[in-house]
């Protein structure tokens, strides 16, 4: 049946539906590379061709793995073997390949983490976190002052630490010098206690307060840090370490802090480690310039094959008080001990060579296209999956060597401290980089299935309302700042949630979700209440609303201009029939039909 051309009354919606003019009944041809159809029109000279719009993405381009519409028929009534089956059938292959590529991935990325790690995790900041002492009620959290944390150093840490006895205090003969926490993470090695100081003087004072005053700390910065000896000066705890070149710092809540400072480790034995902590206590090992207290220890448990990384973090602030902080890492250093270990190191191979292709794909794509190339989302979604895997390679590759170079010194010596805290920094680099690298890899797969009707309807909306997004966008945030900017003055110095200007904005968004608590703002009785009612009216009444209305006026603008266009898509249903009864036919189940796969596609 022939095909007529849309009328010129609907021309302009046409054209802003598929970005491409529409200046008469007989349309131009399609430029070439195109996937139309052909037909004849009344309106048209006999013989001549139409080219109905075909759907496109926000640069014009067809979208990638899109079929094209359906062949026009030659005057023997015959249907042409027509460009868009092709494409479709080329675009269901590599969707195929890269669906095999997702699963190398997924099975690579997966296989890094389990529920055990979170279980571990949980027990240790169960037992040196929460755990309180039975004589004073002193936990890590519960630290606020210098005192309270010698209390926890020879209370709940040291309990923690030394596991020498069963639940009925028989004493187990197999653990002598060794702990196994929990009787099942043995303690690598000893724990570490290091303070980062600042030197007295580092801070201005008022001229009417320094008759007052004759000492001054601020808070901690590296160019304040004091390095000098102090106390007894006749160990090593008394003298300053200076850290490695490539050791990582470690951001707290009120500053960053280096890797060095005035170290001693604890003996292998509880008792020592009482008297030791007893003696640093009553000879003043923490000063008034102290800033920073790290707790550092490390167990292996082989059970399920996983180092756990502990580091306890007291911050003195120039406030005054402490806060604490605490980070946990259950990693698998050991990468390749079992079968399944070994299948995962053959998956990380098939996804090191499907990046490699990748690489090539692309290198000949930027050849054949040059500046073309740049002008489409999905190939910068395409360099930025290859440049993030590239990443997470060399991380991993840089984490193994280390853990395969330093695995035997770390561990050579029972009575030392092993710095495994180092291997952890990168796995947990290396675990970043690995999920954005999966968060990109399943986003690609809109590029695959633009095929289908309803895919192109929601990928044109959002190119079609881009610009208003864009625009709506700059006005949010005007008001979204300045509200927050607001309530950054008026309630930070009271209310944790507006303490920072971070927090502000995070606190906002919790308002539009509903999960905040009102009452914290009545420390202001006046400017609280109109801060929350005028927010809540202007972003989340108006705002909220016109951004919704924008996405929903333009879908139902594109559904209308999609329902002007005749339905000639190749259904890739019927693809999937005509390859069936192929495949019927090749197996003598069924008689051969040459018209019936035609047929299919015909509908």
């Amino acid at each position: 049946m022939p095909l007529s051309c849309p009328p010129a009354s609907r021309t302009a919606a046409l054209t802003s539906a598929v970005r491409r003019p529409l200046p008469s009944r007989c349309p131009a041809p399609a430029p070439h590379g195109a996937l139309t159809v052909a037909a004849t029109s009344p309106s048209c000279p006999e013989g001549q061709k139409g080219n109905p719009p075909s759907r496109a993405l926000s640069d014009g381009q067809p979208s990638p793995g899109y079929s094209g519409l359906r062949p026009a028929r030659q005057r023997s009534g015959r249907p042409l073997r027509f460009e868009g089956e092709t494409e479709l059938k080329r675009t269901l292959v590599e969707l195929l390949i890269y669906i095999t590529f997702l699963v190398a991935l997924s099975l690579v990325t997966f296989g890094m983490v389990s529920t055990n790690m979170y279980y571990l995790n949980k027990v240790m900041e169960d037992l040196f976190v929460e755990h309180s002492s039975e004589s004073d009620g002193i936990n890590f959290r519960s630290i606020s002052t210098h005192a309270d944390f010698w209390k926890f150093a020879e209370g709940p840490l040291l309990d923690g630490l030394y596991w020498n006895t069963w639940y009925d205090n028989r004493t187990m003969t197999d653990l002598k010098n060794t702990s196994y926490i929990f009787y099942e993470n043995l303690l690598l090695g000893v724990a570490q206690i290091r303070q980062l100081k600042v030197r007295n003087n580092t801070c201005t004072i008022y001229p009417y307060f320094q008759p007052f005053l004759k000492s001054c700390y601020s808070q901690y910065s590296y160019q304040a840090e004091d390095k000098s000896d102090f106390g007894l000066k006749n160990e090593s705890e008394w003298k300053y370490v200076s850290a490695a070149s490539f050791s990582p710092w470690y951001w707290g809540s009120v500053g960053f802090y280096g890797s060095g400072g005035f170290i001693f480790t604890l003996p292998r034995s509880k008792q020592e480690s009482m008297d030791k902590l007893e003696f640093l206590r009553k000879n003043g090992w923490i000063t008034r310039g102290t800033r920073a207290v790290f707790i550092d220890f490390s167990t292996f448990n082989a059970n399920i094959n996983l180092f756990c990384i502990v580091r306890l973090v007291v911050e003195f602030p120039a406030t005054g008080g402490a806060l604490t902080s605490s980070q946990i890492h259950s990693v698998k250093l050991l990468r390749y001990v079992s079968y399944y270990d070994y299948f995962l190191a053959s998956c990380e191979v098939a996804y090191c060579l499907f990046i490699i292709t990748f690489i090539i794909q692309e290198a000949i794509e930027i050849r054949r296209l040059k500046m073309k190339y740049f002008r489409s989302a999905w190939n910068w979604l395409d360099m930025l999956l290859i440049v993030v895997s590239i990443l997470a390679i060399c991380f991993n590759t840089y984490r193994t060597i280390e853990v395969s170079l330093l695995m035997e010194d770390l561990l050579s010596n029972a009575h030392a401290y092993p710095d495994f805290y180092f291997l952890a920094f990168w796995q947990v680099i290396y675990d970043n980089v690995i999920a954005v690298n999966v968060f990109f890899a399943w986003i690609k797969i809109f590029k695959y299935v633009t095929f289908s009707k309803t895919m192109t309807q929601l990928l044109s909306t959002l190119s079609r309302c881009a610009k208003d997004i864009i625009g709506f966008a700059i006005m949010f945030f005007i008001i979204f700042f300045a509200y927050a900017q607001f309530s950054h003055l008026v309630f930070g110095s009271q209310v944790d949630d507006f303490s920072t200007f971070q927090n502000c904005i995070f606190s906002q968004f919790r308002i539009v979700l509903g999960d905040f608590n009102f009452e914290s703002l009545e420390v202001n009785s006046i400017l609280g209440p109109i801060y929350y009612i005028s927010f809540v009216f202007f972003v989340f009444f108006l705002l909220l609303n016109m951004f919704l209305a924008i996405i929903n006026d333009t879908y139902s603008e594109v559904k209308a201009d999609f329902a002007v266009i005749p339905d000639q898509e190749l259904h890739i249903t019927d693809l999937f029939r005509q390859i069936y009864n192929k495949a019927l036919v090749k197996l003598k189940l069924r008689k051969p039909d040459t018209d019936l796969g035609d047929e299919n596609l015909e509908r």
